[in-house]
C-alpha cells in the first residue's frame, strides 16, 4: 500500500506546510534522507495552546499536539522530497516538551508523534528517538518535533 493510500485509509489529510518563524527552511533533502526543522503543532495557522505541559497544558493534550507536529513534519518532508511517495520511512524523531519543573512524562507526550508515524509507515516507521524536557519553546509552544525521514 502506498503512503498516500495509507493516509487516506487512516483519514489523515496532511496540512499545508507552515511558514518558518525564523531564518530556516522547513525541510532539506541530503542524500537519501530528509531532515525536517522543528515543527510546532500549528493547525489552521495557529497554535492550539501555549504554555508548559504539566501546568497550563495537560499531558494528553500535549500528546495530541505532538501528533500534529509529526504530521506537519511529514508534510514538510513530502514537499522537500517532491511528493509523499518519495518518503520511505522514519529514521529518527526528536521531541521537545516545554515542561513544568515537576513534569517527567516527556516520553509519553512524544509518543503522539511516534504512534502516528508508526500507523502511517508500519515497520518502516520504527525509529530512534529523543524526548527532552525544556524550559520554553518558540512562541511558547508546548511541544516541538523534528523528524529525519528516509527516501523511498
Amino acid at each position: 500500500m502506498s503512503v498516500a493510500e495509507r493516509l487516506s485509509e487512516l483519514g489523515i489529510e496532511l496540512p499545508a506546510v507552515a511558514a518558518p518563524v525564523a531564518a530556516y527552511v522547513p525541510a532539506v533533502v541530503h542524500g537519501d534522507l530528509v531532515y525536517t526543522s522543528g515543527q510546532l503543532p500549528f493547525s489552521g495557522g495557529a497554535l492550539p495552546a501555549i504554555g508548559k505541559v504539566g501546568a497550563a497544558v495537560s499531558a494528553e493534550d500535549a500528546q495530541s499536539y505532538a501528533r500534529t507536529c509529526a504530521l506537519n513534519a511529514l508534510a514538510a518532508a513530502a514537499v522537500a522530497a517532491g511528493g509523499i511517495e518519495r518518503i520511505g520511512g522514519v529514521l529518527r524523531v526528536g521531541g521537545f516538551v516545554a515542561s513544568d519543573p515537576s513534569f517527567t512524562g516527556q516520553p509519553a507526550v512524544i509518543n503522539g508523534a511516534s504512534h502516528v508515524l508508526g500507523e502511517i509507515f508500519g515497520d518502516a516507521g520504527a525509529h530512534a528517538r529523543a524526548a527532552v524536557g525544556v524550559s520554553v519553546l518558540p512562541l511558547d509552544s508546548p511541544v516541538e518535533v523534528e523528524v529525519t525521514f528516509t527516501l523511498a
